[in-house]
């Protein structure tokens, strides 16, 4: 960056901010604008970059005691006029050796007027402005565009991300919940949304480490484990759960009182012949989150009895014998063979 840049740049406007702005709330705007502007959040847009150097350009001056006390001097001195090329300028606009030459005795009608050349940023022996600015100054650097070694700016890096760990309640992690974890000794109270289901990972914006050089915070990075329920599984918005039933009330169907989450219980009609593992579905019995529903879906398990009565035995033996010549693996050998 030249010391003409200077003149011709105003800081303050580019981070929208008064002249008089306190360093906190040039950070303030400074991290806006950045975060805002960020090239990863505006991939492609040349526009969006070219903003977010200007951005970063202004805060690296506005942000150094020093450099903004040198970029006001020069702003003030400059009192908005237009430089023209030749001596005396256009119009008894002032030239931009007259601006000088009264800071050195050569303002004076009559006088010898002093003249600065500027043949191109940073000519050796050029007598440029930017040399006159480094005398002005007590010999500093002069700044120059970008960031790195030897330009006296420092880009701005976004802080490192922070890991935490977090466990809930099946009904916590169910109706969402709002957590108090220490990250780096320090407290962050964050919401879990409804629905999250156990090692799901949240990512909490500018929770993580500070950023250097004006750059953003990282992010918390936050993974959830969800203590296990006696009855109720999570399975996205779904929740699942198994139902036993009698091989009576399989095979012949029936209809079963089934719980919910939510405290009451909701009638389930099971269809004759309903095999052990199918899965019956109970709509909007689930996890309600902020883009869905879920369901209740019911996995029926047949029992088979430990022990019988006489009668059952009996019955179960006519039944056996009225079901005879009914082979279920008949197919068994064939299919494994494949």
């Amino acid at each position: 960056m030249t010391g003409q840049d200077w003149m011709e740049k105003d800081f303050y406007t580019v981070l929208g901010v008064a002249k008089d702005a306190d360093d906190a709330t040039i950070k303030k705007a400074y991290r806006k604008l950045a975060r805002q502007h960020h090239p990863d959040q505006n991939q492609g847009d040349d526009a969006a970059e070219a903003r977010f150097k200007a951005i970063g350009e202004a805060y690296a001056v506005l942000s150094d005691p020093e450099q903004r006390r040198q970029y006001d001097a020069v702003r003030a001195m400059a009192g908005g006029a237009r430089f023209s090329a030749g001596p005396g300028g256009a119009g008894g606009t002032a030239g931009f050796e007259d601006i000088f030459g009264s800071m050195f005795g050569g303002g004076a009608p009559g006088g010898s007027r002093v003249r600065y050349s500027q043949t191109g940023p940073g000519a050796a022996g050029a007598g440029g402005f930017e040399d006159l600015l480094g005398a002005m100054f007590g010999g500093a650097a002069r700044p120059q565009a970008g960031y790195g070694p030897g330009t006296g700016f420092t880009a701005p890096q976004k802080g490192a991300d922070v890991v935490a760990e977090t466990t809930l309640p099946f009904r916590a992690a169910v109706e969402g919940s709002t957590v108090e974890l220490v990250v780096d000794g320090r407290k962050v109270t964050t919401r879990i949304p409804a629905g999250v289901n156990d090692g799901k990972k949240l990512r909490i914006p500018g929770k993580g480490r500070q950023g250097q050089g004006g750059g953003p915070a990282g992010d918390l990075v936050v993974t959830v484990h969800v203590a296990p329920h006696p009855v109720y599984t999570l399975d996205g918005a779904n929740l699942r759960m198994t139902v036993p039933l009698t091989f009576a009330e399989a095979a012949l169907g029936t209809t079963v009182e089934v719980p919910t989450l939510a405290g009451e219980t909701v009638r389930l009609k099971v269809p004759a012949g309903t095999p052990s593992g199918r899965v019956l579905r109970l709509k909007g019995r689930g996890v309600t989150t902020a883009r869905e529903t879920g369901d209740l879906l019911v996995t029926v398990q047949v029992v088979v009895p430990q022990k019988l009565s006489r009668k059952a035995r009996e019955a179960l033996e006519t039944f056996a014998a009225e079901s005879d010549g009914q082979d279920v693996r008949a197919d068994l050998a064939q299919r494994a063979a494949e």
